[in-house]
C-alpha cells in the first residue's frame, strides 16, 4: 500500500465554510499549521479548529492513509490533508486513540525541534 489520501465518503457539511466573519470558518496553510504545532510540546485536535477557527460539522472525520494504515482526523478535510502531509514528510506526528479499533488522531506534536538563530 502507499501513502495515499483515503477518499472520503461524502457527507452534508464537510466542506469548510469561507467567509469573512469570526468563528464561521476560515482557512489556514500548511506553513502556519506547522508553524503552530512546532510552538507547543502537543495540541489536541479541537485546538487547532479552535485556533483556526476550523469550524465544520461535530462529527467530521477525514481519513488518510499513513504506512499502510487509514487514520481519522477531525479536521475539515483540506486541513487534514495538510496534517497527513506533514505527517508523512516527518514533521509532524500525531497521537492515536486505538479504542475501539480505528486509528483517530487525538493530538499532534512537532518531530523536529525549531531551530531559532
Amino acid at each position: 500500500m502507499t501513502d495515499e489520501t483515503v477518499p472520503e465518503a461524502d457527507v452534508e457539511g464537510s466542506a469548510p465554510v469561507l467567509t469573512e466573519e469570526p468563528g464561521l470558518g476560515h482557512q489556514c496553510t500548511q506553513a502556519q499549521l506547522r508553524r503552530f504545532i512546532k510552538s507547543r510540546a502537543y495540541i489536541p485536535m479541537h485546538e487547532l479548529r479552535r485556533r483556526f477557527e476550523l469550524n465544520g460539522a461535530a462529527d467530521e472525520m477525514t481519513a488518510i492513509r499513513y504506512r499502510g494504515r487509514v487514520v481519522f482526523i477531525g479536521l475539515p478535510e483540506r486541513e487534514a490533508h495538510m496534517i497527513g502531509d506533514l505527517v508523512r514528510q516527518g514533521e509532524v506526528g500525531v497521537e492515536l486513540s486505538l479504542d475501539p479499533e480505528a486509528a483517530v488522531a487525538v493530538g499532534v506534536f512537532a518531530m523536529r525541534p525549531v531551530l531559532r538563530t
